[in-house]
């Protein structure tokens, strides 16, 4: 079992910059797939990047090239770094982690554990 906890969302300006984190508890993450997701307004869950054990990433085209996941795996901490924000990055987001052993996984797998997500709300 993991929990996850997400933090760092907040309202900014469009153009702003915010890091999310996210803290697990119970359980390494080093040897799992982690995601980000949201949730926009009104909107189905997006999956919005992943780092899988060995460091390789993937991520939506929506984000790409403003958002950036990273892992800190000795403290058990899942970050994504989110530049260059648009009023369309307005979401809940969440973070996701895959069953303990995972090679490799994509933004449509299935995660078995989710955190209880943190609101970014990016204006014009």
């Amino acid at each position: 079992q993991v929990r996850l906890t997400e933090s760092g969302g907040g309202s900014v300006q469009a153009g702003g910059t915010l890091r999310l984190s996210c803290a697990a508890s119970g359980s390494t993450l080093s040897t799992r797939c982690m995601a980000w997701f949201r949730r926009g307004p009104g909107q189905e869950r997006e999956g919005v990047a992943l780092i899988n054990p060995d460091g390789s990433t993937t991520y939506a085209d929506s984000v790409l090239g403003r958002f950036t996941i990273s892992e800190d795996s000795p403290k058990n901490v899942l970050y994504l770094q989110m530049n260059s924000l648009k009023p369309e990055d307005t979401a809940m987001y969440y973070c996701a982690a895959t069953g303990l052993l995972c090679r490799a996984a994509t933004l449509t797998a299935t995660y078995s554990y989710w955190g209880q997500g943190t609101q970014v709300t990016v204006s014009s």
